[in-house]
């Protein structure tokens, strides 16, 4: 990819289709589980759409330069797996456990009623900003020190 060209899934709002796992796991205390699982489903399907991508145009470029099937899997296993701890496993998982938490600090405490229902979406939601940028460094750091150690 160019300097100059812009990444759909990277560089545009496409992006926060990532998300949507982070929002369904928000919204998990007031909502039936089906639209949970609707969120990772789009999630997953931002995930398999940028893994494609990737490797497409790796694979397109000349096989001094990385491409062909050789290049084409590296990029697609580099995308998927960045992708899928980045993007949905540890950001929903995290965003579950504040909601959870959160559900039961006010449960102790014998908060009812609006806000005992909805502050656990409102505290997840706030989260989700806040989560992002540390979740995709870290990912980073762990895809440099294992995968693209070992497969470039």
């Amino acid at each position: 990819m160019s300097i100059t060209e812009k990444d759909l899934y990277r560089d545009t709002p496409v992006r926060y289709l990532g998300y949507a796992n982070e929002i369904g796991e928000a919204f998990r205390p007031v909502v039936k589980k089906i639209f949970v699982h609707a969120s990772y489903a789009v999630a997953v399907g931002y995930v398999l759409a940028d893994t494609a991508d990737k490797s497409r145009k790796q694979y397109a470029k000349p096989e001094v330069l990385g491409g062909g099937a050789r290049g084409a899997a590296i990029a697609s296993g580099d995308t998927l797996l960045w992708q899928m701890f980045a993007s949905v496993i540890i950001p929903g998982f995290t965003i579950n456990r504040i909601c959870w938490l959160s559900k039961k600090v006010l449960s102790k405490n014998k908060v009812k009623g609006p806000l005992g229902k909805w502050a656990p979406t409102v505290l997840g939601l706030l989260a989700i900003p806040f989560i992002i940028h540390p979740i995709d460094n870290g990912v980073d750091l762990v895809m440099d020190e294992t995968y693209r150690k070992y497969v470039k």
